[in-house]
């Protein structure tokens, strides 16, 4: 199945199926794998804890969590209810009875992991990125969703699953987290009527939005200014559209003692340059390696750039990771998005 085929979300048969494969692993006392994608942002790690919440509800009592690479959690999502679930990529089952699988555009996204997709008996991927080619026994993809969190709220909704403050905590902080605190143009009333549900469960949303978006140590503050200092400006890139671009290296991090995890708001930053349509941060995650972040105003399609150079997303938000040399990594965007 292709991503074309899923533009006007799943199927009712396909709500159907996981509902039915869910339920079947309840009654049969069946071990239950979640994973999401590697480096999870707030929608993997807070859609991935809250279904699990709402599956141990269900009384889903053989059930792990887990995502690609080390287990460390940034700092924003430490106090995140469900984190007990976690295991470390070595402890998680290798054969599971069911997989449910959150926010990966592609199989790629799951590292190691992704070889439970073939031994799991049935995998039910939750996903909201236009560029997800439909993997998985059960792709339940929709790109019309603000965040991979909504579609997770849909199922717990089929699945009977009374919303409670833990749950509402770990799926607001995906929904806030991947709207930009509601400002991204897939946020519909149906955004606001879920916010509305997830925090009259008794969240205080200043506090989360303080704790999640609006803290970050001094230090980050510091690199910050030195990264948006390398800001560049072309005016002529993406086809007149405009590109800004910039870069953080490993030595940064190492300069301001900071985790890679700082990185990532990096980006909203530079997106507001008026000039330009699309905006663009390289992060070095090695010696010839980037990953690179890709935001547009809508003159470009970010999404179609990040798949032909490998990676995924959507329209306005996208994402790969580019190999070689900085300037050889920018030169490769600047033709694609020509």
């Amino acid at each position: 199945m292709t991503s074309a085929g899923l533009a006007t979300g799943p199927a009712e048969a396909l709500w159907a199926a996981a509902t039915a494969a869910i339920t079947d692993a309840v009654r049969a006392d069946a071990q239950v794998l979640l994973v999401c994608h590697v480096n999870p942002d707030g929608d993997a790690l807070g859609s991935m804890l809250g279904f699990a919440l709402g599956l141990r509800q269900l009384g889903v009592s053989r059930m792990q969590a887990v995502f690609p690479g080390e287990l460390v959690i940034p700092p924003p999502f430490q106090g995140m209810p469900g984190l007990d679930l976690l295991v470390t990529e070595e402890a998680a089952t290798a054969d599971p009875d069911l997989l449910v699988c959150f926010d990966a555009a592609s199989i790629s996204r799951l590292g190691s992991l992704a070889s439970r997709l073939t031994t799991a008996a049935t995998s039910i991927v939750l996903d909201h990125h236009a560029s997800n080619p439909g993997f998985g026994t059960v792709p339940l993809i929709d790109p019309r969703a603000a965040a991979t969190s909504v579609v997770a709220a849909q199922l717990l909704d089929r699945l009977g699953v009374r919303l409670d403050a833990a749950m509402a905590e770990c799926l607001y902080i995906a929904l806030v987290t991947d709207t930009g605190s509601f400002k991204f143009s897939l946020t519909t009333p149906a955004v606001h009527e879920l916010a509305g549900r997830l925090v009259a469960t008794g969240l205080d949303p200043g506090e989360i939005s303080q704790r999640v978006l609006d803290s970050r140590p001094f230090g980050a503050v510091k690199l910050f200014g030195e990264v948006i200092s390398r800001a560049e400006l072309e005016p002529a890139a993406a086809g007149g559209a405009g590109l800004v671009w910039t870069y953080a290296t490993l030595a940064d991090l190492t300069k301001y003692d900071q985790q890679p995890y700082v990185m990532e708001a990096l980006i909203e930053t530079v997106r507001g340059t008026a000039e330009a349509d699309v905006a663009c941060v390289f992060k070095q995650i090695g010696e010839r390696e980037w990953s690179v972040s890709l935001r547009s105003k809508g003159a470009r399609d970010v999404s179609a750039v990040a798949v032909a150079l490998g990676g995924g997303g959507h329209r306005l938000a996208a994402g790969y990771t580019g190999a070689g040399e900085l300037t050889e990594v920018l030169a490769t965007l600047r033709t694609a998005l020509q």
